[in-house]
């Protein structure tokens, strides 16, 4: 081959080279993170991902959404009352061993004239729900330390499963001993039921979470603290909110065990007070009064609270038409 030939086939060569390391170049600066925007963008990214897989549909009213929620349960609830009251009437069973709805009825009028019950359920529903804030808030950075840690989560991982899987009234005993027959002693078995949920709840949703999200976070600059916050945390919602559904769950029961087992001192009046009173007293129309006020406040978190958050939240991840009901 001719040297002139040879020198003209290597300099086309070198500028090619060139021409490449040039663009190669462009392109990682243009996926250079910007500090003051790569927040923005880690969100913007999440909306537009939400806005594509969402189905445009035309919303449905409140008040359908309502009734199509709350009718069911009532139904249902009329069914099994009339059912009760048509077996009190043909079998004619001793009222104080079963007492029908009409009883039970009476026994909600006296419990509220006297006002034990609107202090039963006023009691029990704040230590409930400040309960369940309170480990909330402890347990969602420990899922999300152990979630983010595999050797943290390897060493804790089965400790929080066995506190899940153990009885919270497990604790009154010790409790009382620490705390004595305070609001402490509530509180304390009420974390113990609640806790474990949360954090094998935000645990379970995080391993869910696809490692295509995380990639994209670092390539946008999100460093270790907003990957989990920005990208993680919301991209492991359903699992999250599973866990929390499932504390409060755990809350509520670790409350009723709480308050039937210790009372006096300067604990208050709760409904489990109420229910261990009525047992005391051989008055079952009155222990019926407190599983029915311990049932509704549970349907009523779960209808006006958890159902409309899980509702919006398959909504937003296009897993329910904007119109449709689940």
């Amino acid at each position: 081959m001719p040297p002139e030939l040879v020198r003209d086939v290597l300099a086309e060569e070198r500028r090619i080279a060139e021409e490449r390391r040039i663009a190669a170049g462009e392109a990682a600066e243009s996926l250079a993170p910007r500090p003051s925007t790569a927040s923005g963008e880690l969100r913007a990214l999440e909306a537009g991902l939400d806005r594509l897989q969402t189905a445009p549909a035309e919303r449905e009213p409140w008040w359908r959404r309502a009734a199509r929620g709350i009718l069911p349960p009532i139904i249902l609830l009329v069914v099994l009352l009339a059912v009760w009251q048509a077996y009190t009437v043909i079998a004619q069973p001793r009222p104080d061993l079963y007492p029908g709805p009409l009883d039970v009825l009476a026994s909600v009028g006296s419990a509220w004239d006297t006002g034990r019950l609107q202090l039963a359920v006023g009691t029990s529903l704040e230590r409930g729900i400040v309960g369940f804030l309170i480990a909330a808030a402890i347990g969602t950075p420990i899922g999300l330390l152990l979630a983010e840690s595999r050797p943290l989560q390897r060493a804790f991982g089965p400790f929080v499963s066995g506190l899940q899987v153990l009885p919270s009234v497990a604790w009154v005993p010790a409790a009382i001993i620490w705390f004595g027959l305070s609001d402490a002693t509530v509180y304390f078995v009420i974390l113990m039921g609640a806790v474990p949920s949360i954090v094998n709840g935000l645990v379970a949703g995080v391993r869910q979470v696809p490692p295509q999200l995380r990639r994209v976070g670092r390539v946008l600059g999100a460093n270790r603290a907003e990957l989990a916050a920005l990208v993680v945390l919301p991209a492991a919602l359903p699992g999250y909110l599973a866990g929390l559904k499932q504390g409060w769950a755990f809350s509520w029961r670790s409350l009723m065990a709480a308050e039937i087992i210790a009372t006096g001192g300067s604990i208050g009046f709760g409904l489990g007070a109420l229910l261990d009173q009525g047992r005391q007293l051989a008055d079952l129309s009155a222990v019926f009064v407190a599983i029915l006020a311990i049932l509704f406040i549970g349907i009523l978190v779960e209808l006006a609270v958890f159902a409309p958050l899980e509702r919006a939240l398959l909504r937003r991840r296009g897993l329910l038409p904007a119109g449709g009901a689940r």
